[in-house]
């Protein structure tokens, strides 16, 4: 955290806490509930769907909805209701004696959607030339989140049942309200940023966008993969010997390994400017570990979990800032804002399809459905166009209508080293993206006075 002022630190070390704690009892249900659920009354492998992905759901619902309210009542309500409704979600499932009960509290968690809100609150208190790092931190946890929930999950579902995961994740949830409370920055003027929270007016455009459009696919369809596939994959390895409170012997293993493998590929990608490439072989990496899935042995699944989450861990690192790279300039916010909707409606739908399919057909047709799926997506992948990395930059422009920004924008793409320029007149600002060569910050400084 180099170079960053002590609030921005304080804000990045409590936003990514509060980020992590939610992620942290959002995720933990996932490599247990298949094994610690069957005492519960109406349980199912549609249930079990269900129950792992319904806060997929409502988080795909509210993620941008919540960003909106947050520029409205302020963040730090925002974050303390969604909190506050993720502990409720959380004291529900935990006191229920049926899946229908625990399903209702894992949609009560996911409604507790403040991503939107904490990215914002990153943008309020941080300088420009800061914010991506910032940003980084905030997001790294989602990584580091998943990958503790799959060791804590099991360990803690051990030793105190499946409602034990639910009361500790009502205690991260009050820990994080804490945190808001006493340690996150408070504000009292919120900056406009399109850069970092979703604008209505933005998204049909986007939505449109075919880059992003393979790029929202695509994570839709790797959270359905991972969610379909941890419907039946915990039975699978308690069928091959190996208890529930040991599976994190294979779990802790196959993530540090994962890890280690996953950074050379990053590095390898962006040194050999073959980003497309390793992409696609990352896709192949998860087609490869679901088809190895099907045989069932231990040793097998152990493998192609290794595979699996090699993969999953490199797209999952690349995708966000593909779309940060792709999204037109002032519009980064929103394009983040539909990717994180996807992100989770796709958990959302793997839990159904992975419910539906392992009920009516048995866990190797869940695993041969999603390898299928991978090669569907495969296949459209090979469409995408990797773009020059840009910076991105904001200025303020004074009091401008429509016709100035649109004769601004005009200027301002003609300068040099200039690829996009955005003017958001209720903003009062513009957003650049800029080239790492030709680019000169004076010439748009010389324009913005001339406008002022």
């Amino acid at each position: 955290m180099q170079n960053f002022t002590a609030l921005e630190r304080r804000a990045a070390i409590s936003l990514a806490l509060v980020f992590a704690f939610r992620m942290l009892g959002l995720f933990m249900l996932i490599p247990v509930f298949a094994i610690y659920g069957k005492d519960l009354i109406g349980f199912s492998p549609l249930w079990i769907g269900l129950a792992i992905g319904a806060y997929g759901l409502t988080q795909a619902i509210l993620q941008i909805p919540m960003g909106w309210m947050s520029d409205r009542i302020g963040r730090t309500p925002v974050m303390l209701l969604g909190l506050t409704l993720f502990a409720v979600g959380s004291v529900v499932a935990a006191l229920a004696d049926s899946v229908y009960g625990v399903t209702i509290g894992r949609i009560l968690q996911g409604m507790g959607a403040i991503s939107g809100a904490v990215l914002a609150l990153a943008a309020d208190v941080t300088r420009e030339e800061q914010r991506p790092k910032v940003m980084a931190v905030i997001g790294a946890t989602i990584g580091l989140s998943f990958a503790v929930s799959m060791i804590a999950g099991p360990a803690i579902a051990a030793a105190g049942g499946l409602s034990a995961i639910f009361w500790f994740t009502a205690a991260l949830a009050l820990a994080g309200i804490v945190i808001v409370l006493t340690i996150v920055p408070k504000t009292q003027h919120q900056a406009i940023d399109s850069e970092a929270l979703a604008r209505p007016g933005f998204i049909a455009e986007l939505f449109r966008h075919p880059q992003l459009r393979l790029l929202n696919l695509g994570v839709l369809v790797l959270h359905l993969l991972l969610t379909a596939i941890f419907v039946v994959l915990p039975s699978q390895l308690q069928t091959n010997g190996l208890a529930a409170p040991e599976h994190w012997q294979v779990y802790l293993p196959v993530f540090v390994a994962a890890f280690v493998l996953m950074v050379p590929l990053m590095i390898l990608s962006m040194r050999r400017q073959q980003e497309k490439g390793y992409f696609l072989f990352a896709i192949g990496l998860l087609i490869v570990s679901l088809l190895l899935m099907i045989n069932g042995g231990l040793w097998p699944s152990a493998i192609a979990l290794l595979l699996f989450f090699t993969g999953f861990n490199y797209l999952e690192a690349s995708m966000p800032a593909l779309v940060s790279r792709i999204a037109p300039a002032g519009q980064k916010g929103t394009a983040m804002g539909i990717y994180a909707s996807l992100q989770f409606f796709g958990a959302f739908l793997g839990g159904v399809l992975g419910g539906i399919i392992s009920g009516q057909f048995g866990a190797a047709s869940v695993f041969a459905l999603a390898g299928g799926i991978g090669l569907i997506w495969l296949f459209l992948a090979r469409r995408m166009q990797v773009p020059q990395r840009a910076q991105r930059l904001s200025y303020l422009v004074g009091d401008v209508d429509d016709a100035a920004a649109k004769t601004l924008v005009s200027q301002l793409s003609s300068l040099n080293g200039v690829l996009e320029a955005t003017v958001v007149v209720n903003e009062q600002r513009c957003y650049l993206k800029v080239s790492s060569t030709g680019f000169d910050p004076k010439q748009v400084e010389a324009l913005l006075s001339r406008h002022s």
